[in-house]
């Protein structure tokens, strides 16, 4: 039996902010989702390139739910390529990036598709692959890691895109 050093998991709703430090993403609200194995992040104008003799990607983010009043630029390694089908039965070839999610005051490294969700509710989804060993999850609650208040911020303190 292996001895896997573990952090105290945290609690969080069926909604949290969340940020993607490598991407430079500070507070986007993300729909946390257990029927979904794959994690998923509203992606547009995806190009792939070769940087250094390694497979690269370069998108745009409207993090802000409803608006595209925000686009953030973001580059990262393609991790994978993967076949995903939604919740409405259609699939699709996705690419994979693996890069860090800090919830609360816990970071860890997930797998994230890339992918339209215009026409979704939020910009971003928490699968359950992602949350394995780090989260419970209260599907009763919002914002159990640090809700955004009226002056942007989180509870701890930290800045938060509102929308």
């Amino acid at each position: 039996m292996s001895k896997r050093k573990t952090l105290p998991r945290v609690w969080i709703g069926w909604r949290e902010w969340v940020d993607l430090p490598a991407l430079e993403i500070a507070g986007i609200k993300a729909k946390i989702d257990t029927g979904a194995a794959t994690s998923a992040i509203h992606a547009i104008h995806i190009r792939r390139f070769t940087e250094d003799g390694r497979r690269r990607v370069a998108f745009e983010i409207h993090p802000e739910q409803r608006s595209t009043a925000v686009t953030i630029a973001c580059q990262a390694d393609i991790h994978d390529e993967r076949y995903v089908t939604s919740s409405t039965g259609h699939r699709e070839k996705r690419i994979v990036i693996r890069t860090p999610v800090r919830i609360a005051n816990q970071q860890w490294p997930i797998d994230l598709t890339l992918t339209n969700r215009d026409t979704m509710g939020f910009r971003m989804l928490l699968g359950r692959r992602a949350m394995h060993g780090h989260v419970l999850v209260d599907p009763s609650a919002s914002y159990l890691a640090g809700a955004a208040d009226s002056g942007g911020k989180a509870a701890d303190g930290r800045a938060r895109r509102r929308g």
